[in-house]
């Protein structure tokens, strides 16, 4: 026998066991329902008690003992419509609270923090920023290495391009040793602008921000490293000295 539809309906297997054992024995005692259903005796009793309460089993005591009794199989579809109906009821209490959920989750502080490595790693972290950020929308860097590779400038020509074509602005920072060649060449590019740090501070890192994003990079000789921060609050944090620095930085 298909006993599926009666488990989509919201009967356990035990239960199921129990329910045809009864159908099957008529008026029983405990011992034929045991026997028949091969139940264990340590549970018998729960099993029995949800499907009186679910309005598929009765009893009735004879001489001192409980008989048990399964309702006829129409009651099974009265239990499912009964259930149907407390889903639907459920469903419309859980739609009243979704605001108060949802509120909840925009309150909660998310943050959680990915490693990118080596050149690969550091474009894939790069390439990101066109996921979430979209036409006006802007980025920028700040402590970025006065030289890098010539395949890292490769790649940024192509970049560029797309942030371009895409209306998407950035705002960059580069260590005061930066040459006027690298600056000139990245504000030639449109919606963009470069300048060197107000500081004579060689950082060892430099900063990627966007949306609730934070980037840390790390250009090690042997190997690049980037760290990626979803959190508005350390997002919000380097804005502000993105800010302060680029407001004392002058313009190329």
């Amino acid at each position: 026998m298909n006993i599926a539809p009666l488990k989509e309906a919201g009967l356990t297997e035990g239960e199921i066991k129990v329910y045809l054992a009864l159908l099957e024995l008529g008026l029983s005692t405990i011992g034929p329902i045991l026997e028949k259903s091969r139940i264990t005796k340590s549970i018998i009793y729960r099993i029995l008690e949800r499907l009186i309460d679910k309005g598929l089993v009765s009893y009735i005591i004879k001489n001192k003992t409980k008989h048990f009794q399964a309702s006829s199989p129409k009651k099974l579809v009265d239990y499912i419509e009964k259930r149907k109906q407390e889903m639907d009821e459920n469903k419309k209490k859980v739609e009243e609270l979704l605001p108060q959920l949802l509120l909840k989750q925009n309150m909660s502080k998310k943050s959680e923090a990915t490693i990118y490595e080596g050149f690969k790693g550091i474009m894939t972290v790069h390439d990101k920023r066109f996921e979430k950020l979209k036409k006006g929308d802007e980025y920028f860097f700040f402590g970025l290495p006065p030289e890098q590779p010539g395949y890292y400038h490769a790649y940024w020509e192509k970049d560029h391009k797309k942030r371009a074509k895409l209306g998407i602005k950035c705002k960059m920072l580069y260590n005061q040793k930066v040459t006027n060649k690298v600056l000139k060449n990245r504000n030639s590019f449109k919606f963009c602008q470069a300048r060197r740090m107000p500081l004579d501070v060689t950082t060892p890192a430099w900063i990627l921000g966007y949306k609730d994003i934070t980037v840390i990079g790390l250009p090690l000789a042997d190997k690049a490293f980037a760290f990626e921060i979803v959190n508005q609050e350390v997002a919000d944090s380097f804005k502000s000295y993105f800010e302060w620095f680029w407001k004392k930085s002058t313009k190329f």
